[in-house]
């Protein structure tokens, strides 16, 4: 199974940038599709964007489009997200998750803390 670690986390201004890494280790990372997940104090786990095993295909939350970008490189079995004009509300922990892609089991990493201050 994959093991998944985020970083990149922190405080930043709104407007600001953050980016954040998911480094995976323990499994063939181009047999995952991943994705970004947050969640904010009192609310659900969302969708945030996600990439396809290859990166041909991404996809994004409508709140996060043409904001957000993510990537990954898998060479170094990470996956990125790349969040620009950030805003108060994009404050939440975000989690990388990895989908396998001949049985959908899903993993988690163990979340990174990003607060945007107004």
């Amino acid at each position: 199974q994959v093991q998944l670690v985020e970083s990149g986390g922190g405080l930043v201004q709104a407007g600001g940038s953050l980016r954040l890494s998911c480094a995976a280790s323990g499994d063939t990372f181009n047999m995952y599709a991943m994705a970004w997940f947050r969640q904010a104090p009192g609310k659900e786990r969302e969708f945030v964007a996600a990439i396809s095993w290859s990166g041909s295909n991404t996809w994004y939350a409508d709140s996060v489009k043409g904001r957000f970008t993510i990537s990954r490189d898998n060479a170094k079995n990470t996956v990125y997200l790349q969040m620009n004009s950030l805003k108060p509300e994009d404050t939440a922990v975000y989690y990388c998750n990895a989908e396998r892609n001949y049985d959908g089991r899903g993993y988690w990493g163990q979340g990174t803390q990003v607060t945007v201050s107004a």
